[in-house]
């Protein structure tokens, strides 16, 4: 089997950090129709509620993932550390935060998804993880989080969003012009 080329790396990051900003939409405008107790209360996630499976991606992806890819720091952090407690600029945070992967991974060089990626884990070990499959974990551990958002919010008796990757995939594909 033939290793995926530089550019097939590219264009699969773009599409993943694309569908991130979708879902990430998509997710909040069922988020939004939550009341404050339902969004706060105790949802039996890991990170409890709603809102702490949300402050969690904002500091996994972008206190912890995006400074290690992008500039090479690592912060200590606490990865249930609550950074934002404002539902609403949690959001904005969030939807922000997720329109800064398409940028970054448009500035690499190619070569960067061969290579390594070295840094020091929230617990202050040093690792060494191949760059493309970490940053593959980045998107896929917030696909996993707004999965269990979502069986929350179905759990709780509100609608839920389609968010899968390929759904995005259809829409964009009858939006384009013929």
């Amino acid at each position: 089997m033939k290793s995926p080329s530089v550019t097939d790396f590219r264009a699969y990051f773009l599409t993943l950090a694309r569908y991130d900003v979708w879902a990430t939409r998509r997710l909040y405008e069922h988020v939004d129709r939550l009341t404050e107790d339902d969004y706060r209360r105790d949802a039996g996630l890991f990170f409890t509620s709603v809102h702490g499976t949300l402050n969690h991606l904002l500091v996994a992806e972008h206190r912890v993932w995006f400074p290690r890819l992008a500039e090479g720091t690592s912060n200590k952090v606490a990865l249930n550390e609550e950074v934002e407690t404002d539902r609403a600029r949690l959001r904005e945070r969030l939807v922000d935060a997720a329109g800064r992967w398409t940028p970054l991974i448009e500035s690499l060089d190619p070569g960067r998804f061969a290579a390594t990626l070295d840094y020091t884990t929230t617990n202050g070990v040093p690792q060494s993880l191949p760059f493309a499959p970490t940053l593959g974990h980045v998107f896929n551990h917030a696909t996993h989080h707004r999965g269990q958002i979502t069986a929350a919010i179905t759990a709780m008796g509100y609608p839920c969003p389609e968010i899968d990757l390929v759904w995005m995939l259809q829409v964009e594909s009858r939006e384009q012009p013929q």
